[in-house]
């Protein structure tokens, strides 16, 4: 049996998480897209956009190699969280478009580069700044599944869609009655825990 290399493999995984946060967004309006469903602000396509921005210092500047274009909102300057929310003038199709010219330059860079290449985050701490491919593709590749859990609960709570791919793969199959039991069952385990506490 033969096995993938490590790279393939850990490159699998961040397409895995791109496709998973990607199809949270179909078929959404677009005040649903871009509405703040957390206390924290915590939105779909500022999700995608925060993505974008992420991969491409991180498999661009990072190993010397910087993206193309410029992310104002990357940028030293930029307001705080300015890559966490699309602004009024900045459309769907323009951040799914530009995230998907970063995918293609971040498959670039790790089809290009040896997983032992070295590279520097110069905003990480000093002791952790020097780099390899291979611990930025885990922790990209970790970053966009943490994200894309995100994307999870935010779309689950906008219209109630949830799993990691259409279909629900990851999901049993139950009925939305099955749901609001296994819910409630939850819920009265936590009210009898805190009242024997």
């Amino acid at each position: 049996m033969t096995h993938p290399d490590i790279k393939t493999r850990l490159h699998e995984y961040l397409v895995y998480g791109r496709e998973a946060l990607l199809w949270k967004l179909e078929g959404l309006s677009e005040y649903d897209l871009r509405r703040p469903m957390t206390p924290t602000g915590t939105n779909l396509l500022g999700l995608v956009k925060h993505l974008a921005g992420t991969e491409s210092v991180y498999f661009g500047l990072v190993f010397g190699r910087p993206f193309p274009e410029d992310l104002p909102w990357m940028g030293e300057h930029a307001e705080t969280n300015a890559d966490m929310w699309a602004t009024p003038d900045e459309s769907r199709a323009e951040i799914l478009a530009l995230y998907e010219r970063v995918r293609a330059f971040t498959d670039a860079a790790i089809a290009d580069l040896p997983m032992d290449a070295t590279g520097r985050v110069p905003w990480w701490p000093e002791e952790r700044a020097n780099v390899t491919l291979g611990q930025i593709l885990v922790h990209v590749a970790m970053e966009t599944h943490r994200h894309a859990g995100h994307a999870d609960v935010v779309r689950e709570l906008i219209d109630g869609a949830v799993g990691m791919r259409v279909g629900r793969e990851n999901m049993p199959e139950t009925d939305p009655n099955w749901w609001a039991d296994y819910r409630n069952k939850l819920e009265e385990a936590a009210k009898t825990a805190a009242a024997s506490s």
